[in-house]
């Protein structure tokens, strides 16, 4: 049996023993909770150096070069502060023409087409009408009486100067004479009402002439068709100007005015133009309850057709801005418009807030401050270069 002091020993090495094995334990979970900080360390510094690395495009200078990307400073500009109104481009109503047959008739033939240009003078069509020839026909027996009316009162006058006849027969010749005359010129401006010549080969048949240089634009008319007076034959628009015509609110009247100058542009062609505004019209529309104004265009290589939608911007007051960029510089990345920041070994896309924008230049409220320098020319391709690099980096 043991003595009570050789118990109380062995208690004592039985709860030695067994804080030492706790100790132990204790170290060892310590050590492991230890490595788990390390690998968490590490692999949150690894998250920020991707996070770095996201959105760089690395180029070195040479390839900067090469590639004709210029890098501009950011910093304070103006932004010329537009006002749009749609508009349409249409025929100048000053040079349009609706040629029409001055007599009825039968077309006897047709020398003009749909599309044609044609100069001032040139034969549209050939009408064949009973009714010149009655005009002629009744010229040129108004110049046969005229005639024998003048040989008749010579010869009164001859006699009564040799007092073989009296006097009222001469005074009567004379006034024959000047009826006859009178008739003439009747029958002549008939004639030349109508716009056709006094004297042709064929008495019944007269020329459809283009009144300016233009391009037809409407025809109706038929070989052998009959046509009257009322019957418009052909359309003829004289395209070295148009009318650039647009719509105002009556609030935006006050900034449109006659005499101001304007930049239009359109969606369907790349090109713009300047014009001065012509016209301002007094009233407001019933149904539109818009007004209409008016741009005078000199289109001389016919780029501006009428029937094309357009964008007539007015200038207002310039406004300075503390951040702008070319905008040729933005371009849209996950549909947000991104610059292309300069940073050692490249440059680093960056989302911006854009303001106000006058086409030029582009104001820049948060993403870039003034001062930092930004790929400003070619970013397209520092946008293929990204998107190449994510792709390679997914796979």
């Amino acid at each position: 049996m043991m003595t009570r002091k050789q118990t109380a020993i062995a208690a004592a090495i039985v709860v030695v023993g067994m804080l030492a094995i706790f100790g132990v334990l204790r170290g060892t979970a310590n050590q492991g909770g230890g490595d788990a900080s390390i690998k968490g360390e590490s692999s949150s510094s690894k998250d920020g150096t991707e996070h770095e690395l996201e959105g760089l495009v690395r180029l070195s200078d040479t390839q900067v070069r090469e590639s004709n990307i210029a890098v501009t400073q950011a910093g304070p500009g103006t932004i010329r502060v537009f006002r749009e109104f749609p508009g349409e481009i249409r025929f100048n109503a000053d040079r349009l023409a609706h040629v029409v047959p001055r007599l009825a008739g039968v077309v006897e033939s047709v020398s003009a087409d749909l599309g044609q240009r044609v100069r001032k003078g040139q034969t549209l069509a050939v009408i064949a009408s009973t009714g010149l020839s009655d005009l002629r026909s009744e010229l040129m027996a108004a110049q046969r009486r005229a005639a024998l009316a003048n040989r008749t009162y010579e010869r009164e006058k001859q006699l009564w100067e040799q007092r073989v006849s009296a006097e009222q027969e001469y005074l009567q010749a004379g006034a024959a004479r000047e009826e006859a005359m009178i008739a003439v010129q009747n029958a002549r401006q008939k004639l030349n009402a109508i716009g056709v010549p006094t004297k042709a080969s064929a008495l019944n048949r007269y020329a459809m002439l283009a009144p300016f240089e233009g391009v037809i634009t409407e025809k109706h008319m038929t070989l052998g068709e009959a046509v009257t007076e009322a019957d418009p034959s052909f359309t003829i628009a004289d395209l070295s100007t148009v009318w650039a015509e647009f719509i105002v609110a009556p609030q935006d009247l006050g900034a449109v005015r006659v005499g101001e100058r304007v930049t239009i542009t359109s969606s369907a062609m790349s090109e713009s133009t300047e014009g001065t505004v012509s016209y301002v019209g007094p009233l407001i529309g019933d149904q539109t309850r818009t007004a209409t104004a008016r741009v005078t265009l000199v289109n001389p290589g016919g780029a501006w057709r009428p029937g094309l939608f357009i964008t007539v911007r007015v200038r207002q007051e310039d406004q300075q801005v503390p951040v702008v960029v070319k905008a040729d510089a933005l371009q849209m990345l996950d549909d947000k418009p991104t610059l292309f920041k300069a940073v050692s070994g490249g440059f680093k896309a960056q989302a911006v807030v854009q303001g106000r924008s006058d086409g030029t230049l582009v104001e820049i409220k948060e993403g870039l401050e003034p001062g930092e320098r930004y790929a400003s020319s070619n970013t397209f391709t520092l946008k293929a270069e990204l998107g190449k690099s994510e792709a390679e980096h997914a796979h």
